[in-house]
């Protein structure tokens, strides 16, 4: 069986800052890592490959060289190949541009079973490129996968996660499975493991290796545009209403109906 998984690197922060001029994220001095939601993406599908003989296990990303120490991380965790999609025509893909370009990897790397990623980023939260590559690919997908109790090169069944409980499903492979924390444990490197890393050969893919138009790639492929970034005014102080419950209450709803109040506006009483 081969199984990709599609990884990304995110900022290490949840302290976002943001260039007033140019309006975008400030990445000098952060450090990047991998998305968490990919690692339990990474450590499920070594997890197979423990169980089944003759799976390889290869881990796949789109961005700028500097990823690389992304990748060589995933290897120190014991995957057996690292690919990188990097060309400046890929550079402001939006989930629909990157979606398809990640697709077109997999279909790159050839005779693959099955795709992993994490549920979501944590960057960016849409939750949008698992089901964009499986709908690329013309190849059934589940979200939110929280346990896998059988799977074989044919078939898999699957518990999906909801706010309620979980559904118990059986899906065809080749397929694209997005997974949850609660589906395992991820595992820290070995030492074996970081010297590996160190000396392994980084597979790297650009434009004229993924045989697409240039149109959908990128900036050109992305039917949405991020305009402008910017942090929320903090909320402006409120008015406090002092006196008996019942009076502030009073106090309270005259604000409201005469506007004193507006929404979004923070208020108390005593």
């Amino acid at each position: 069986m081969n199984i990709v998984v599609c990884i990304k690197q995110v900022p290490d922060t949840t302290n976002v800052r943001i260039n007033p001029e140019t309006n975008t994220l400030i990445r000098e001095g952060v450090e990047s890592i991998i998305n968490p939601f990919d690692m339990y993406a990474i450590e499920e599908a070594l997890r197979i490959r423990e169980k089944i003989e003759g799976t390889t296990v290869t881990v796949l990303s789109m961005g700028p060289p500097q990823v690389e120490s992304a990748l060589r991380e995933a290897i120190s965790l014991g995957v057996d190949k690292a690919i990188l999609l990097s060309d400046r025509a890929f550079a402001g893909a939006d989930t629909l541009a990157t979606s398809l370009t990640l697709a077109q990897g997999v279909q790159t790397v050839g005779d693959v079973q099955l795709i992993f990623m994490g549920k979501q980023a944590i960057d960016g939260d849409t939750g949008q490129v698992g089901p964009g590559v499986a709908e690329h690919m013309g190849i059934p997908h589940i979200t939110d996968i929280r346990k896998i109790e059988e799977i074989n090169e044919k078939e898999a069944v699957v518990e999906r996660l909801l706010e309620d409980g979980y559904v118990r499903l059986k899906v065809g492979l080749p397929a694209v499975l997005t997974v949850v924390k609660e589906i395992n444990e991820p595992r820290l490197p070995s030492l074996r493991g970081k010297m590996a890393a160190k000396k392994a050969e980084i597979t790297i893919w650009g434009f004229d290796d993924l045989k697409l138009p240039e149109e959908v790639l990128g900036l050109n492929g992305s039917p949405t545009q991020v305009m402008k970034i910017f942090t929320p005014p903090k909320p402006e102080g409120g008015k406090v209403f002092t006196g008996e419950p019942q009076d502030t209450v009073k106090q309270l709803l005259t604000e409201l109906r005469t506007g004193g109040i507006k929404l979004g506006q923070q208020g108390g009483d005593s």
